[in-house]
This record gives structure tokens, sequence and C-alpha cells, in this order.
């Protein structure tokens, strides 16, 4: 079976079964090029939520597939590939953030959307890379404890300079592994090239960058923008997706590192296999999680109004 032949009937299948497919933008482009949504993870999970599908397959990790469980109880939701995780979302517990929360007890626990669903029932809002900013600007308590990532963290707090934060050792080991040697070397391969940054990259990598953002809005800003040749900081699939959309622009990935072993992982294959139901794991969550989860979702909306 070709790769065409394959969409083709995972089209069919899709039609057939009444099921909605939600790719993260960090997927192949052959899973993309078929999927009902693509975008950030917390985006298609309130798109989801509005569709009539009463099945949804998620193309990304499992935090995402969670959270749209979370928002849309009444759906069977699939996550296509069952071993696609993330690091970050994973890297810290409820017993560690517990055990943080008793050190300081008087801090307001903001939670990156990348955390998993058991981490959210003790949290006290979400945010994601795009909101983060507006939200903790708007949360009353001037103390915040963000987790897991410390470079978003630290790029808020220095959006934010009026609060005081504390920061752990965490964060997107990906994003993270990219410093000013690459950045260097991108500048002198492309002098006249906008470099695009995700804030989840290392604080010295985001001040030199000439615009930083979430995954969507760095390809929004590369689509509007009048120039001609980017340096895409984030995942490496963002400057290729980018080029089939802009095909008169240039993109080029800041390095050659920033690939995501967990975001790969998930094939066309593993997709198919899930849309005719011999693949893809279940996402189920007990109500008192789902519950408890949501309320940290729930408080970044209303901060978000």
């Amino acid at each position: 079976m070709t790769i065409r032949e394959m969409q083709d009937e995972i089209l069919r299948l899709k039609k057939e079964k009444d099921i909605c497919i939600l790719a993260h933008s960090y997927v192949a482009r052959e899973i993309i090029e078929i999927a009902d949504f693509t975008g950030d993870s917390f985006q298609l999970s309130v798109l989801a939520q509005n569709v009539s599908a009463k099945t949804v397959i998620m193309c990304g990790v499992r935090f995402m597939a969670e959270t749209v469980k979370i928002l849309s109880p009444e759906k069977t939701v699939i996550l296509a590939n069952p071993i696609a995780g993330c690091p970050m979302a994973e890297q810290m517990d409820k017993d560690v953030i517990s055990l943080v929360k008793q050190q300081y007890p008087d801090y307001t626990v903001v939670a990156y959307i990348n955390t998993t669903a058991a981490l959210k029932t003790i949290c006290d809002v979400c945010v994601t890379s795009s909101s983060a900013v507006k939200i903790v600007k708007k949360i009353e308590n001037d103390k915040i404890l963000f987790i897991p990532d410390c470079n978003l963290g630290d790029y808020v707090s220095k959006q934010v300079p009026e609060k005081t934060f504390k920061l752990l050792q965490g964060g997107c080991p990906i994003h993270a592994r990219v410093g000013m040697r690459e950045v260097n070397n991108a500048r002198e391969l492309h002098p006249n090239a906008l470099m695009l940054v995700h804030p989840e990259c290392v604080p010295e990598v985001v001040e030199k960058a000439d615009f930083v953002g979430s995954t969507s809005a760095i390809m929004n800003y590369a689509k509007s923008s009048d120039a001609k040749e980017f340096i895409i900081g984030t995942e490496i699939s963002i400057a290729e997706h980018l080029q089939y959309e802009c095909p008169d622009k240039r993109f080029y990935s800041l390095s050659k590192d920033l690939i995501c072993p967990n975001m790969k992982s998930t094939t066309l294959v593993d997709l198919y296999n899930a849309v005719n139901g011999t693949g893809g794991v279940e996402i189920d969550l007990d109500t008192e999680t789902r519950l408890q989860a949501k309320k940290c979702i729930d408080a970044m909306i209303k901060l978000g109004e």
C-alpha cells in the first residue's frame, strides 16, 4: 500500500466510523495532510469539544490525549501510538510537587499544559506557551511556583517582573539542547533570516531571537511576515511544514538536533491501525482525576477571558 493509498483508506474509514483526527504540528507531514485539525495541544483539545464525532484520535503524545479526555469525557479518545509520551510532562509527579508546595505554601502553582492529568490535579491554574504571560499577570497572587519548564518560566518571569517566581529544574530536553553555538552558526549561514524561537529554549537563545512564541505563533508570524528567510527555533518539522505552505520563502531549522523522538514515533501506519481498530490505546481517566485536573484548566480559561 502506498502512502497515498493508506491516506485514502484512513479518510474512508474515518468517515465511515465517525472519527475526528487531531494532529499536533510536530507530527509527520503525511498525517497532517489528512487530519481534521492541526495545531498546538490545548488548541486541539478545545476544537475537539465542538465536533460531533464520538471518537477522537490524537496524533501527538499522551498528555495531549489526556487533555482531550478532560474536556470531552463523553468521547472515546485514542492515542494513535501508545508509547508516545513527553519527557517534560512526565519528569515531575504529584508526590514531588506536593512536597514542593509544602515548602512554598503561599505560592500559586502554575502548571504548563505539558503536564500529566495526575499532576494537574494539585495545581491551581494551567497555561499554554501562548497564554502564560497573560494568565500569570492576571493571577492575584504575586508569588508563582511555575512547573515544569524552567525555561518557559524564566521567559514569563521576565515579562512579569513585578512577581516573584520559583522555578524548578525541568523542561523540554529537545529545546534545551540548543545553545549559542547553534545560534551563531545559523546566523552566519543565514545572515538575512529572522530567528523565531519557542520559549522552551534556554534563556540566552530566547534573548537573541527576533520573535519568541508558541508553535502556532511562530508559524503565523512566518506566514504573515514580509521577510523571505527564517531560522526556526523549535521542532524541526515546523520548518518543513512552513516550506510547504510558503514555497516563496525559505526556512532553516536552528539545529538538526531539534527532533522530538516521541512526536516522530507516531506514523501514518499507527494512525491507520488506530482508525481500523487494531492499534492505538484508549485514554481512560477516573472521574475524580478528570474533575480535579479540569479545575486548573477552567481557571486558565476564566483568566484568559
